[in-house]
C-alpha cells in the first residue's frame, strides 16, 4: 500500500507525538524521515500513541541486567494494542556500583530521565525498573511530566543457599561480615557464601530497598497488581511485562496520569503497607521526594501516624526469615493490602493503573502459606510501620524500623561513642582500646545528604570486635545516613537537620548520655539546653563545597532527609509541554 493511499484510524484525543510526527511540512519530515531509517513503515506515524520504554539497563546495574529481554516482551504488548514502543536507555543508578552512593544521583537521574520524557515525542511511559534508585527516580521524573506511565519490576533474585541455610542476598552480606570478626566464620567459607548470595538475574531477594519500593509502586498503584514480587527469571515476570505493554495504551487513550493516580490517599496506603511488609527506611526519603515531585503534601509525620498501628505480617528477610520467592508464591503484596483493606487500613476507592480500583485488584486473592504472610495474631510486631522519632538531637526527626530492631534497646539510655565521620569509624572501629561496651550509642556524623556527599548506606554501622566477641549482635546506633534495607538492628537513621549542616548531631561528644524511647518518640542529647545552644553556636563546618560539577549542585541544592532529600528546584509538576520547534 502507497503512503498516500494510507487513512489513519482516529485517536480520540491529540497526543504529544503528533507535534513531532503529523502532517507535512518541513519540520514533521524531518523528525519523521530520520526516524525512519529504522525501516519503520509511514502508517506508525499518525494515529498511534508512541510509547516510550525507559530502560534502566546496564552491565554494571547488575540488579537490571535482564531487562533488555524484558522490554522486548512490553514492546510485544504494545504492539499488540496498537501502540508503537520505542526503547529507551535512561541513567540507571546502581546501589552496588556508584560511589561514593548511588543516593548522590537519584535526583540527577531523575531531572535527566524526566526532560527524556518531556523533549521527546513519547505519549506513554513505561518504567522498567528495579535497583534500589531506579525505581524512585523513574517515578520522581514520570510525575514531573505527568504523562501516562506504568512501572515494569525486573523483580526479585531467586532465593540463596549456603550450608543448608536460606541465604538472604545483602542480610547474609552483614551477618556473615560480622561473623567473621567475631571468630564464628572463617574467611574462606565467607568467600563460599558470596556466591550464593546472588544465583540468579534479579534484585535483592530479602525486602530489602528493590523490593520495598516496587511494593511501593504497586501500593501506590503506579504497576499492574501483583507486579512487585514475581522472581526476575520466572515466565510470569514477562507475562506481566507484555501485559503491561499493553495496559500502557489504553491509559494513553484514557489520558490516565500519574497525577491521577498518586494521591494522598494513595501515599496512605502506601506507608501502611511498607508497614505491613518490614519495608526499608529508605521508602521513607524516595516516597517523601515523589510526593513533593506530584505536589501532595506528605510529611515526616504522614509516616508515623499512618505506620503506627500497622502490624508486620510479612516473614521475610531481614525482619523474619523467609525470601521474596516465598512471599511470591504465598500470594504476594495483593495478599497483605487484602489484609489492610479488611482491617480498614487502606483506602479501597484509590485508582490504580489498571483504571480499577486497589480494592477490586486484591479482595478475591488467596493466601497461600498463613507462615510467609503471617495471621494479624501471629504478626512479627504489632506496631510495624517506621517510627519517627523527635526531641533535641532529632529537632526535623529520625527513623527507626521497630520490626528490625531488638526489642529489649527500644527504650535505653547509654554513652555516646562519636565517630566524626565514616572514614573516623573506619580508623577506630576495629581497635581493642576503643572505650566502647554494649550499653554505649555509636554515634556517626557527616553521613547525611549534604555530609557523606549523597548519605550512603553506613548507618548500619559494624560493632567492635570487642564486642562481637562477647556474643553481643546489637548496639543503638544513630546517624544522618541510610541503611541498606537489607539491613537489621536497632539503628536510628536520618537524624534532622544533618551534621554537615550544623544539626545538633554535629556536636555531640564523647561521653554525652543519649536517651531513646521509640515508644514515646523520643530521641534527647542529655546535656542543658544552654550547653546545646553553646555548642551549636560554636560550630563550625568541616568539610568543604565542591568547586564545580555535579557534586557541587548537588550539595548547593539538596534538601534535608526529613523532605525527600530531593534538589530544592525539582520539587513540583512542571508538566509535558512539547515546546517550541526546533528548526
Amino acid at each position: 500500500m502507497s503512503v498516500k493511499d494510507f487513512t489513519p484510524a482516529p485517536w480520540p484525543r491529540k497526543l504529544r507525538s503528533t507535534h513531532w510526527y503529523s502532517g507535512n511540512s518541513r519540520d514533521t519530515i524531518y523528525h519523521r524521515g530520520w526516524l525512519k531509517n529504522q525501516g519503520y513503515p509511514h502508517d506508525l506515524f499518525d494515529g498511534r500513541p508512541i510509547i516510550g520504554i525507559l530502560n534502566t539497563w546496564s552491565d554494571l546495574t547488575p540488579c537490571n541486567g535482564h531487562l533488555r529481554e524484558l522490554a522486548e516482551k512490553v514492546k510485544a504488548g504494545v504492539w499488540e494494542a496498537g501502540g508503537f514502543p520505542v526503547e529507551v536507555p535512561v541513567f540507571s543508578a546502581s546501589e552496588n556500583t556508584f560511589r561514593p552512593t548511588a543516593m548522590m544521583f537519584r535526583n540527577l537521574a531523575a531531572l535527566a530521565i524526566e526532560e527524556t520524557i518531556r523533549g521527546q515525542p513519547i505519549d506513554g511511559a513505561v518504567l522498567m525498573v528495579g535497583c534500589d534508585k531506579t525505581t524512585p527516580s523513574l517515578m520522581m521524573a514520570a510525575a514531573s511530566c505527568d504523562v501516562p506511565s506504568i512501572v515494569v519490576t525486573g523483580g526479585p533474585m531467586l532465593n540463596g543457599y549456603f550450608q543448608g541455610e536460606r541465604v538472604g542476598s545483602g542480610t547474609h552480606l552483614w551477618k556473615f561480615s560480622e561473623m567473621v570478626k567475631a571468630g564464628e566464620m572463617t574467611q574462606e567459607e565467607f568467600l563460599e557464601a558470596e556466591q550464593s548470595m546472588s544465583r540468579s538475574s534479579g534484585t535483592c531477594n530479602t525486602m530489602g530497598t528493590a523490593s520495598s519500593m516496587a511494593s511501593m509502586a504497586e501500593a501506590l498503584g503506579m504497576a499492574l497488581s501483583g507486579n512487585a514480587a514475581i522472581p526476575a527469571v520466572d515466565s510470569r515476570r514477562r507475562v506481566m511485562a507484555q501485559l503491561s505493554g499493553r495496559r500502557i495504551v489504553q491509559m494513553v487513550k484514557d489520558d490516565l496520569k500519574p497525577s491521577d493516580i498518586l494521591t494522598k490517599e494513595a501515599f496512605e496506603n502506601a506507608i501502611r503497607t511498607n508497614g505491613a511488609i518490614g519495608g526499608s527506611t529508605n521508602a521513607v526519603i524516595h516516597m517523601l521526594a515523589l510526593a513533593g515531585r506530584v505536589g501532595v503534601d506528605l510529611t515526616l509525620d504522614d509516616w508515623d501516624r499512618c505506620g503506627r498501628d500497622v502490624a508486620t505480617i510479612v516473614n521475610l528477610m531481614p525482619s523474619g526469615k523467609y525470601l521474596m520467592e516465598e512471599f511470591f508464591y504465598a500470594g504476594g503484596l495483593p495478599v497483605v493490602l487484602k489484609r489492610l483493606g479488611e482491617s480498614g487500613q487502606l483506602h479501597k476507592d484509590a485508582l490504580t493503573v489498571s483504571g480499577q480500583s486497589i480494592w477490586d485488584e486484591v479482595k478475591d486473592v488467596v493466601n497461600h502459606n498463613e507462615d510467609v504472610i503471617l495471621p494479624l495474631e501471629k504478626a512479627l510486631t504489632q506496631q510495624g510501620g517506621i517510627a519517627v522519632l523527635r526531641g533535641n538531637l532529632a529537632p526535623k526527626g529520625a527513623v527507626l524500623k521497630p520490626s528490625a530492631a531488638s526489642e529489649h534497646l527500644l527504650k535505653h539510655k547509654g554513652r555516646a561513642v562519636v565517630f566524626e565521620d565514616i572514614d573516623d569509624y573506619k580508623a577506630k572501629i576495629n581497635d581493642e582500646a576503643l572505650d566502647i561496651d554494649e550499653t554505649c550509642i555509636m554515634v556517626l556524623k557527616n553521613c547525611g545528604p549534604k555530609g557523606y556527599p549523597g548519605m550512603a548506606e553506613v548507618g548500619n554501622m559494624g560493632l567492635p570486635p570487642k564486642v562481637l566477641k562477647k556474643g553481643i549482635t546489637d548496639m543503638i546506633r544513630i546517624s544522618d545516613a541510610r541503611m541498606s534495607g537489607t539491613a537489621y538492628g536497632t539503628v536510628i537513621l536520618h537524624t534532622s537537620p544533618e551534621a554537615a549542616a550544623g544539626g545538633p548531631l554535629a556536636v555531640v561528644q564523647n561521653g554525652d548520655m543519649i536517651e531513646l524511647d521509640v515508644e514515646s518518640r523520643r530521641l534527647h542529647l542529655d546535656i542543658p539546653d544552654a550547653e546545646l545552644e553553646a555548642r551549636l553556636a560554636a560550630w563550625k563546618p568541616t568539610h568543604d563545597l565542591p568547586g564545580s560539577g555535579y557534586a557541587w549542585l548537588h550539595q548547593s541544592h539538596v534538601e534535608g532527609a526529613d523532605t525527600g532529600a530531593d534538589l530544592d528546584f525539582l520539587k513540583g509538576c512542571r508538566g509535558n509541554d512539547v515546546g517550541k520547534d526546533s528548526h
